[in-house]
């Protein structure tokens, strides 16, 4: 890392660190931080082949997650001839917290992930990141990257990993999610962690391998709980009511608007257990360039799941990317 910072520097940015578990090689990548317009701080991280990068690939990532659960995908697709550049989203990882509670999920209006998409743009500009750009995003950053390509991200093609353009609660009516949102919004208690969404525990470290919504492959799922048990800090727990609110009113507004004309890859899991797959499947209907790629027995986590399916789904990646 400290033999790499100096082109952070010299691009005006702060390095940031970057972990790895230990006994594992420490990332090739470099992390480094900035401040938004807004006075948040977020952290990035770059990850660039050895010769000549073919193009770029924006890193979206979920609700939850941070940097280091991406050092494998960053490397697998730095061995493709690509650079990678990821963000913490603000209220998660490495990035400022929004609340005085760090352990909730919280944001007032997902507009605010916007700023976050365009500093990350600048910056890539800045580090001049070899064009074409693409994207690839997971969950949360699924509905983060649609809206930034309908804002006009500057990508060639989109790859998208169980998108988060509906919400999966088939236990509570939605008529219900409403009244408990807008309770407690006229209460002033919006900011508290929602009840059923797990609380101030982390997922990976409550919830048992058996039946889990993530990822049925044991390997997969242990690398992940060594992750957030090695770096609690940057780990979330449950989600705020106004987090709830603003993900539900984004992806309704998401919803009524065309798609972009671009190419795209949408993959969904048969076992999909986290976010809607009927509203992936009206998306994926509704976009003249994208294919729907079904994982049969998948869980939420295409990226971690077990090796075939894994291999299946950055293959289509790749292939999109290159095509």
């Amino acid at each position: 890392m400290d033999t790499e910072a100096p082109a952070i520097r010299q691009a005006g940015f702060q390095p940031a660190p970057l972990n790895h578990l230990p006994g594992e090689a420490p990332s090739p990548g470099q992390a480094f931080f900035l401040r938004t317009e807004d006075g948040l701080r977020l952290r990035l991280g770059l990850w660039e082949p050895e010769g000549q990068a073919t193009g770029t690939v924006l890193l979206f990532q979920g609700r939850t997650e941070y940097l280091e659960k991406y050092t494998s995908i960053a490397a697998r697709l730095v061995a493709e001839g690509f650079a990678v550049l990821a963000i913490d989203w603000r209220g998660q990882g490495m990035s400022d917290r929004l609340l005085p509670d760090p352990r909730a999920g919280h944001i007032r209006d997902f507009a605010d992930y916007q700023t976050d998409v365009v500093e990350m743009v600048v910056a890539a500009d800045t580090l001049a990141l070899p064009r074409p750009w693409h994207l690839l995003a997971h969950s949360m950053g699924g509905c983060i990257g649609l809206a930034a390509l309908l804002n006009g991200l500057p990508v060639q093609t989109a790859a998208f990993s169980a998108p988060m353009w509906g919400l999966h609660h088939p236990r509570v009516p939605d008529a219900v999610i409403t009244g408990l949102t807008g309770t407690a919004r006229r209460l002033g208690r919006a900011d508290l962690t929602a009840i059923g969404t797990g609380g101030g525990g982390t997922y990976l470290l409550d919830a048992p391998f058996r039946g889990n919504a993530l990822t049925g492959d044991p390997l997969q799922w242990a690398r992940l709980v060594a992750q957030a048990g090695s770096w609690p800090d940057l780990t979330l727990g449950g989600a705020t009511y106004a987090w709830i609110a603003a993900a539900r009113a984004e992806c309704r507004r998401l919803a009524a608007l065309p798609s972009p004309d671009l190419p795209a890859l949408i993959g969904r899991g048969g076992a999909e257990a986290v976010v809607s797959r009927r509203a992936v499947q009206e998306r994926a209907a509704a976009w003249a360039g994208a294919q729907l790629l079904d994982l049969p027995g998948a869980r939420h986590e295409l990226m971690f799941e077990s090796a075939p399916v894994a291999e299946r789904f950055m293959s289509a990646v790749l292939g999109l990317f290159r095509g």
